[in-house]
């Protein structure tokens, strides 16, 4: 396994949604905050609705933007916070596809697709 993943979020029907074929995902949403948290993380990249890279990890990387830290298990998901957008936010059990189990912390950075 990867110690640093990496995706490509864009909007779906106004839905920040990914895919990812390998876990056998298609237009999976971010949803319950973790969405307003990627308006957060994108505000600076251009037509980040487009798409965008968005590398994560549970071990700290050289220039992550933020990180987020685990709240508690809900609904076969995990609730996290974002200290830095003040906003938490819910993890669907997707997350299972990328971690065995809720790392405590996911560092994370949101990079333009030039």
């Amino acid at each position: 396994m990867n110690s640093i993943m990496q995706i490509t979020p864009y909007r779906h029907n106004g839905m920040w949604v990914f895919d990812d074929t390998k876990a056998g995902l298609s237009k999976e949403p971010f949803v319950s905050g973790i969405d307003i948290m990627i308006d957060y993380l994108t505000s600076n990249i251009y037509n980040a609705e487009s798409g965008f890279n968005l590398l994560f990890s549970k071990s700290e990387f050289p220039d992550f933007d933020v990180k987020i830290e685990l709240l508690m298990e809900e609904f076969g998901g995990n609730w996290y916070i974002c200290n830095d957008y003040k906003i938490t936010g819910w993890l669907c059990p997707a997350l299972f596809c990328y971690f065995d189990k809720a790392p405590e912390t996911i560092y994370v950075k949101a990079i333009e697709i030039k």
